[in-house]
């Protein structure tokens, strides 16, 4: 399978992010891609509350997802939308930030809402509150599709290792984390996070990401890492996207996973222990 993964550097406008994206989807397309990968926020980056509530829609009634639906049957791919800030019917009005795998019939295979929310001090002009916003999930989710059985994170669930040990231990053989992530903890924490969690798992790890500025209509916006990444179960970093928005490609053959595990067979070397 060839895997392309997407690149975006998205505004707060859903409409002209659509287009893009759906540019970028065609080039992998183009590219002899059968599993397109696109990041978190696919829809739009804001930090307005009140902007994201007006642009918003529920699932049933977002554009994007309908128009991306249609591209993914049209072109007969799989396609993971790394993830759209989605209105849901929570009482307290909190957004969903979901990511969707869509199969290339174009119905939705699998839907996973992100649990481990950005609630961080990076530094002191740059704090982030997502939950203020957004509403966690409680699932994980693996997906069993004809070419591998995909385990499905976002972004800040990367630092939560004990997720993806339960996915691959679940048969995941590869784990999407698309991420929209800071450009300071990125440079720090991004490689070797995503290493990690590939050796940890014996999975592949496909990692699309948004990068470089994000404007926004009142004059702020702000900066993300790029550098979207695939990694090979033994570590490997068989793609590094740099900084500019556009389509990396990366062919897998699954015969590497279990190959790593059986050389590292740490998925079955479980133990319980008391304390601390």
């Amino acid at each position: 399978m060839r895997a392309g993964l997407v690149q975006l550097t998205v505004g707060d406008d859903p409409v002209a992010n659509l287009a893009a994206t759906q540019a970028h989807i065609a080039s992998a397309v183009a590219g002899g891609a059968g599993f397109v990968l696109t990041p978190e926020c696919t829809n739009l980056l804001s930090s307005s509350r009140t902007h994201q509530r007006s642009v918003m829609r529920h699932e049933e009634d977002d554009d994007t997802l309908a128009a991306l639906r249609v591209q993914a049957a049209q072109a007969g791919i799989w396609l993971l939308v790394g993830s759209l800030g989605i209105l849901t019917h929570d009482a307290d009005g909190r957004f969903a930030n979901r990511s969707f795998l869509i199969a290339p019939s174009g119905d939705i295979a699998a839907r996973y809402d992100k649990i481990h929310m950005f609630d961080v001090n990076v530094s002191e002009t740059e704090v982030y509150r997502e939950s203020a916003g957004y509403r966690p999930g409680s699932a994980a989710v693996l997906a069993d599709t004809p070419f591998a059985k995909i385990g499905m994170s976002v972004c800040y669930d990367v630092r939560f290792p004990h997720l993806y040990r339960r996915l691959a231990q679940a048969g995941a053989q590869i784990i999407t984390v698309p991420a929209a992530f800071n450009h300071i903890t990125g440079a720090a924490h991004w490689h070797v996070l995503l290493r990690a969690r590939a050796i940890e798992t014996g999975c592949f790890i496909l990692a699309p990401a948004q990068t470089g500025f994000h404007p926004e209509r009142d004059g702020k916006g702000r900066n993300t890492y790029g550098h979207s990444l695939a990694i090979a179960p033994w570590g490997e970093v068989l793609v590094d996207a740099g900084n500019a928005p556009g389509v990396s490609f990366v062919d897998l053959d699954l015969a590497a996973v279990s190959k790593a595990r059986a050389r590292v067979p740490s998925l079955l070397h479980d133990r319980e222990f008391s304390g601390p």
